[in-house]
């Protein structure tokens, strides 16, 4: 991703800009550039095509390019999967500009096109991850019955979305250590049972705690 100065290309002309549009197609041989290409060997950054043209389709409409596919069909989940890993990594809620490889799976265009826009996109994850919430904790299982197999209300299994609660409760850095993936990278994050499920640990959100994996592993020698 290039550095660029909010304001350092609004001068440029239209026709400069799809020029170099034209230029990166020709040198990579394809009949349409996407955003991730244009941002590594164009002079320009795709979010300044945006700006200037309104969408990255008209800045290629423009250009005589063909539109450039986005997967519309993708599950939300595993989009809201791909923006949790995402918010985990940065320690906070990603910007605009870092939603694109290597950080994101996806370009952050396909949550526009998906979801009517970025903040639209952001405040749809919110909403799923708080549905979670409110079916995870001490109160919202007091009434479920214990099943004789497992001997337990709920299951052993952590799932993502259990997982982000509690990590951004945890300020996503390790309890034990502090150490988080925001500050360095070689760090991966665990969620773990404080009172183990095989010795009737529930997976509620009081008795979940984040940690490295390193102090996870330390933790199980005990155990």
């Amino acid at each position: 991703m290039k550095f660029e100065l909010d304001d350092y290309h609004r001068g440029v002309a239209d026709e400069e800009l799809i020029a170099d549009l034209k230029r990166v197609a020709l040198e990579i041989d394809k009949k349409s550039v996407t955003r991730d290409v244009c941002d590594e060997k164009g002079k320009y950054h795709s979010t300044t095509y945006i700006r200037r043209f309104g969408s990255w389709y008209n800045a290629l409409e423009k250009a005589g390019l063909e539109k450039t596919r986005t997967p519309m069909n993708l599950p939300e989940e595993e989009l809201f999967q791909n923006l949790e890993e995402i918010w985990i990594k940065l320690g906070r809620q990603p910007r605009y500009s870092e939603v694109q490889k290597p950080l994101s799976k996806y370009h952050v265009a396909t949550y526009e096109h998906r979801f009517g826009g970025w903040r639209n996109a952001l405040e749809k994850f919110v909403a799923y991850i708080n549905k979670e919430e409110n079916v995870s904790s001490e109160e919202a299982i007091k009434g479920l019955e214990i099943e004789p197999s497992t001997k337990h209300k709920t299951s052993r299994t952590i799932n993502w979305r259990i997982r982000f609660i509690v990590m951004k409760r945890d300020n996503f850095k390790c309890k034990n250590c502090g150490r988080s993936p925001a500050t360095d990278q070689s760090i991966i994050l665990h969620v773990d049972h404080i009172k183990a499920w095989a010795n009737g640990g529930e997976t509620v959100l009081e008795n979940l705690q984040t940690l490295c994996s390193v102090c996870n592993i330390g933790k199980s020698d005990l155990e």
